[in-house]
């Protein structure tokens, strides 16, 4: 079955590009920047990564990202997530961003977004992987920088896709955002946001995203299973969910797989995904492999995440031709 998922084509939908920042790089990015890390060791730095709630690991997580100054430190990130992608046969990604985790600290949206699109644009030459932004807004910010930060996209909207909304989630709903998330839709961008796992008030924020915002996509969202009826709205729509076991297990009390297999039965769009892989261990090949899935389901989870990609639908044919190609091997 390893075998079976490692030769598998992968499509990734709910990966965090600053996540993927292992402590390796982490080293030799401080050391370029002239940072003093808190840390001696790789090991000593991977032994910090001990959260066991949101709050606790975005704490390390936006730490961890003062190394990033450079439009190069950026491309050295990207690049490196992609060799990994590549080697474990993702096909197609769809990468967030966190462009105010940089600029509130002063590093300017050009610097990250071209440091990123430039490693995008090398690994799909180079590697044969083919990438996308997804440029996401930090919910615990007040929402008028939410815009602020829409606004000074719009010079690179050919690079972006859509956008997403992360970070802490505990006094932060979808409504907050409901103007920025309608002008970026105006503006011709695709709709996702987190709704993460055991949150407080999760049933509600997924209904603001699926009744109010109207999103395309919802990042987590295993708690819908708490509300058949939007369950069935999901359905009717086609939303998709872009969902991490291994990051569940360090967030809450479990990966949430009984849940996850629920939703792939009940015929939902469920999708299998690596998050933050840096520091809840596990790249999506990592993530197949835990949820212990049949092959018909692995086939069927690869089915839906290339199916909900943001591509055009002569792209998704061909992924999708592609997995039927090796499914009949």
């Amino acid at each position: 079955m390893k075998d079976f998922i490692a030769g598998l084509p992968k499509c990734e939908l709910h990966l965090h590009i600053e996540g993927t920042l292992e402590p390796e790089l982490k080293f030799e990015l401080a050391q370029r920047n002239g940072i003093a890390l808190p840390y001696a060791t790789v090991e000593e730095m991977r032994a910090a990564y001990a959260f066991d709630d949101l709050p606790s690991f975005l704490g390390v997580y936006y730490e961890g990202m003062r190394v990033l100054r450079t439009e190069p430190d950026f491309y050295d990130l990207a690049m490196a997530y992609l060799r990994k992608a590549a080697s474990q046969n993702v096909r197609y990604a769809e990468i967030f961003f966190d462009p105010q985790a940089h600029t509130s600290r002063g590093v300017p949206f050009d610097v990250v977004i071209r440091g990123l699109r430039r490693a995008l644009m090398d690994a799909h030459a180079q590697l044969g992987v083919r990438a996308q932004l997804i440029m996401c807004f930090l919910r615990d910010f007040q929402a008028e920088y939410a815009m602020a930060t829409l606004l000074e996209s719009l010079p690179y909207k050919e690079w972006i896709v859509g956008v997403g909304l992360d970070s802490d989630e505990k006094g932060n709903p979808p409504a907050k955002f409901a103007a920025v998330y309608e002008r970026a839709r105006q503006e011709g961008y695709l709709l996702t946001m987190h709704c993460d796992v055991d949150q407080e008030n999760s049933v509600e924020h997924i209904r603001q995203c699926v009744e109010d915002i109207q999103v395309n996509r919802i990042d987590h969202g295993v708690n819908i299973l708490e509300d058949p009826s939007l369950v069935q709205q999901i359905l009717d729509k086609g939303i998709g969910l872009t969902c991490c076991p291994i990051s569940n297990s360090y967030v809450t009390d479990s990966m949430k797989a009984e849940g996850i297999r629920k939703l792939l039965d009940l015929g939902v769009r469920v999708t299998i995904n690596s998050d933050d892989p840096a520091y809840f261990p596990g790249y999506v090949q990592e993530n197949l492999e835990a949820l212990e899935l049949s092959r018909e389901e692995l086939l069927q989870v690869q089915r839906n995440a290339f199916e909900i990609t943001w591509l055009p639908r002569h792209l998704k044919d061909a992924y999708l031709a592609e997995l039927e190609t090796y499914a009949k091997q």
